[in-house]
């Protein structure tokens, strides 16, 4: 099959953009799209060489390219209006009826929402980013006190980077701990833990998916065998029940579901957005 040309152009980093665009192409999963993302094209240059790309696309695959654009400038739109594309500008049918809304002039200002526009604000993410690995897989639990959520699973079942999305996104400092095979023996929580209980959420997994992970990680070990992910899963799902932890299953979750899933079921509020 061909596949249809995509591309995804911006006069930023083109984060908002490309995010729109994946979401909207998996709703046509029978096609098959080849996407180019063409961040920073900021001056007429650069606008023009896309433009020339953009044809050349659709000439060697026979189909109309499919172009994804956040451009403030209405300059640039226009350079790519030339080409023979199907042209899908993701601010053009908000921007305006917010002007009229708000009854305000937009900024018109490039890399608002992944800039470093609020200082403050990009500062909160790298601290909690940083506050994720510092709390990474057990380590440091005298700065749970900090913590707005510590993610609690057995081994590998996607804290770690459950914890980094939520730092990134949301700026929240998340901790992790893994439950090990002496936290099931005594079928108690860890004390750093249990002083903590109120900001705790679990995660669980499909053993099987366990053991297909760890398998990557040790393989031929009795820390991956399939009766060990299988005793590991339904112990922390035990201790999840008797402690009244709140818990969802990773296994057919992203890391964006599951980091929305834990903000929703926790009550946490992003002072990011």
């Amino acid at each position: 099959m061909t596949q249809r040309p995509v591309f995804i152009v911006s006069d930023r980093s083109g984060v908002t953009a490309e995010t729109i665009c994946h979401t909207l192409l998996s709703q046509f999963p029978g096609i098959e799209f080849n996407q180019v993302s063409l961040p920073f094209i900021d001056n007429d240059e650069k606008a023009r060489k896309v433009a020339e790309q953009i044809i050349d696309a659709g000439r060697s695959s026979g189909h109309k390219p499919l172009v994804f654009t956040t451009f403030v400038d209405e300059i640039f739109s226009s350079v790519l209006a030339d080409t023979d594309a199907e042209i899908f500008d993701l601010f053009d049918p908000f921007i305006n009826r917010m002007e009229m809304a708000l009854g305000q002039r937009s900024s018109h200002q490039p890399g608002q929402s992944h800039g470093m526009a609020n200082v403050v604000h990009y500062n909160q993410r790298i601290d909690a980013v940083n506050y994720a690995m510092h709390c990474d897989d057990g380590l440091h639990t005298r700065d749970y006190a900090k913590a707005n959520v510590i993610l609690l699973a057995a081994s590998r079942s996607g804290k770690t980077p459950t914890c980094l999305y939520l730092a990134l996104h949301f700026g929240f400092y998340a901790a992790n701990y893994p439950l090990t095979e002496e936290d099931f023996e005594r079928d108690q929580l860890p004390s750093p833990v249990l002083d903590n209980k109120d900001r705790v959420f679990g995660l669980t997994i499909d053993p099987k998916r366990l053991h297909q992970i760890r398998s990557e990680r040790r393989p031929n070990s009795d820390y991956a065998s399939l009766k060990r992910c299988q005793l590991d899963v339904i112990s922390a799902r035990r201790m999840f029940d008797r402690y009244d932890i709140p818990h969802c299953d990773s296994t057919n979750y992203s890391v964006e579901e599951l980091g929305s899933t834990i903000k929703h079921r926790m009550g946490l509020q992003s002072s990011l957005y």
